[in-house]
């Protein structure tokens, strides 16, 4: 196992996998930036923009809170470190995460110590607060700085107390999420909510019913949390104002800094979002999306479709939501209740889709007209509005076929013996080929 990480580098060199790099840019003017100066000021320019705090939102915060929880145990920490992956690239301070393998006993001493101190004073280390963030390329033109992720980079020896502090407000979180959501929950994932909507227009099928879905998408999620919104739901949901103190003050004077591919930007502040990379993010971001629902009133709502006396209409993964009803006009209510209520983040009409077994007409949402598809991809599987599963079967198979070709070279390499060559092909390809295969109806020509 310790040299997977070796072995997939050497597939790569193999096949020639490409690699795309950041090269040129465009500024707010769309015309190209080609200098390195020019590049890393247009980054800098472009992620400060995103993460701008609201002035109108002040955050009168005072700081300290007197009523603590109880205190970390060295038990947890040692947890902490040891669930810590390995051969990850270090945040800002540098320091390696196997250097603790190293030190062992010594690395947990050292870091139950100062875990405790800031659970006490509730005041963390800069480091700690310092992001390195990475730009990851998306679909679309790579020359616009909103076409890509921007992945953040923290310290390791912070993720010890992310990690604490996580487990601490997951019992809370647990409570307050219904089974609908999915998104970054043990024991739950997208193949979960794959197999729900299969078998909920397999349902509207057999009862020959329509039934109408709405793809939602928020434009940048993660980055648009507003953060005076955010401390008011922990409040409303009953997280111990400790916690709560400990992450205000860990998002207060936030900074960061963008690593280009011509060096690294000057440090920025942070007003706004949750990064992608930091352990607690997925949880605040369910707590998040779960405000917008219920404040929409989703559950009150009589539009949906019922299976066994239960009114469903919607199916979420994290911000990801999906609106469903039996009839146009309740979809589109749905979908007014949650634009209501975005507080703060953005529908991206341009990724949002309608999909109906049923007519339909055309929507339009702030003067953009709602794309109207026969077909999704659903978080990785082709979901049609009749409900066939060959169209995602066939699709697999040419995935497959095209893992096949890339890794042809591999497999007819004397100098890779065939267990190896099976061990990769079960490793590579059948995840591909059989990626939410649980929800297939599979019928005789598929066979």
């Amino acid at each position: 196992m310790g040299k997977t990480r070796d072995l997939v580098k050497k597939i790569r060199d193999i096949k020639g996998t490409f690699h795309a790099k950041m090269g040129s840019i465009k500024d707010r003017n769309s015309m190209d930036l080609t200098e390195a100066e020019d590049i890393k000021k247009r980054w800098q320019e472009y992620t400060e923009e995103l993460y701008k705090k609201d002035l109108h939102d002040p955050d009168n915060h005072d700081g300290v809170i007197t009523h603590l929880e109880p205190d970390i145990l060295e038990c947890e920490v040692k947890r902490a470190l040891g669930s810590i992956t390995m051969n990850k690239a270090s945040g800002g301070d540098r320091i390696p995460v196997e250097l603790s393998q190293i030190l062992k006993d010594d690395a947990v001493k050292v870091l139950h110590s100062i875990c405790q101190q800031i659970w006490k004073t509730q005041q963390w280390l800069q480091d700690w607060k310092r992001s390195v963030f990475i730009p990851i390329p998306k679909k679309g033109n790579v020359k616009e700085c909103s076409n890509y992720r921007t992945i953040a980079l923290i310290s390791h020896a912070s993720k010890v107390m992310l990690k604490i502090l996580q487990a601490r407000l997951q019992q809370y979180v647990n409570c307050e999420l219904p089974d609908i959501q999915a998104g970054f929950r043990k024991g739950r994932g997208t193949r979960d909510q794959i197999a729900n909507i299969c078998w909920i227009i397999e349902n509207a099928r057999e009862f020959q019913e329509n039934i109408y879905f709405c793809f939602i998408d928020y434009a940048k999620a993660f980055d648009c949390v507003d953060h005076h919104k955010l401390w008011k739901i922990l409040k409303e949901r009953g997280i111990p104002d400790h916690l709560t103190c400990l992450l205000r003050n860990l998002y207060a004077g936030q900074e960061a800094t963008v690593r280009t591919g011509h060096g690294t930007t000057d440090w920025f502040q942070i007003g706004k979002g949750v990064s992608q990379g930091c352990i607690l993010s997925p949880c605040l971001l369910n707590l998040y999306a779960e405000y917008i629902m219920r404040n929409a009133g989703l559950e009150e709502a009589q539009a949906g479709f019922k299976i066994a006396g239960r009114n469903i209409n919607n199916l979420r993964y994290a911000d990801d939501t999906t609106l469903m009803a039996e009839s146009e006009e309740e979809l589109k209510s749905l979908l007014m209740k949650v634009e209501s209520e975005k507080a703060g983040l953005k529908l991206n009409i341009q990724k949002t889709k309608i999909m109906a077994s049923g007519p339909i007409t055309s929507w339009q949402i702030d003067g953009e007209t709602v794309e109207t598809v026969r077909n999704f991809i659903f978080w990785g599987s082709k979901i049609t509005a009749d409900g066939d599963c060959s169209h995602e079967i066939k699709r697999c198979l040419l995935l497959g076929r095209k893992v096949m070709t890339n890794l042809d070279s591999i497999l007819k390499s004397r100098d890779i013996t065939l267990p190896t060559k099976v061990h990769l092909v079960k490793a590579m390809v059948f995840p591909v080929v059989m990626y939410g295969c649980e929800s297939w109806t599979v019928k005789k020509a598929e066979q």
